[in-house]
C-alpha cells in the first residue's frame, strides 16, 4: 500500500483509526449524513453499494484494505512534504471521510504544504460538518486526526 505497506505499522493505524470511526455495518444503509444518498456499507464504502448488499466482515476488511491505497495514493499525489507516518495517516483519514478532491484542495494541505504545519492540522478542526450540521462524531474524529497530525512537532 504504498506508504501503508501491507502487515506495515501505518497500514495497521490506519486500518484502526478509519474502521474505528467508520464503523462496520454488514447490511448497506442510507447514509443519514447526505440525506440518504449514497447507500453506504462496512467501513463507509459507497462505490457501487446499493440497497439489500451484504458484505461478511472478511470482506468488508478487504474493502477497507483496498480502499486505503486509493485515499494513500491520493494524499502522497497531492502532498509535497515529507511527513512523518502519524501524519501521512491523519491526512488519509481526513480524505477518506471527505473524499481525495476535497482533501486535496483544502487549506490542511496547503498548509502543510507550506510548511506552515500546525496551522494545517489545526485546520481539520474546521471539517466536523456535514450537510452544515456540525456532528459530534465528526468533531471527534477531526480531533484525534489532529492529535496524529501534530505527532512530532
Amino acid at each position: 500500500m504504498s506508504r501503508l505497506k501491507k502487515g506495515g505499522v501505518a497500514a495497521a493505524l490506519a486500518v484502526s483509526l478509519i474502521g474505528g470511526f467508520e464503523g462496520l455495518r454488514q447490511n448497506a444503509y442510507p447514509d443519514p449524513a447526505t440525506g440518504g444518498k449514497p447507500w453506504t456499507v462496512c467501513y463507509g464504502e459507497t462505490l457501487n453499494v446499493h440497497k439489500g448488499d451484504y458484505h461478511t466482515i472478511a470482506e468488508c476488511k478487504a474493502m477497507l484494505v483496498d480502499s486505503l491505497q486509493k485515499y494513500a495514493n491520493g494524499i502522497s499525489a497531492c502532498t509535497t512534504v515529507p511527513m512523518p507516518d502519524d501524519r501521512f495517516v491523519a491526512l488519509v483519514s481526513f480524505a477518506y471521510n471527505v473524499g481525495v478532491g476535497a482533501a486535496c484542495k483544502s487549506s490542511v494541505v496547503r498548509l502543510i504544504n507550506q510548511n506552515r504545519t500546525r496551522e494545517g492540522c489545526d485546520a481539520l478542526m474546521q471539517w466536523n460538518r456535514a450537510a452544515g450540521i456540525v456532528f459530534p462524531g465528526l468533531t471527534k474524529r477531526r480531533a484525534k486526526e489532529r492529535e496524529l497530525c501534530l505527532r512530532g512537532l
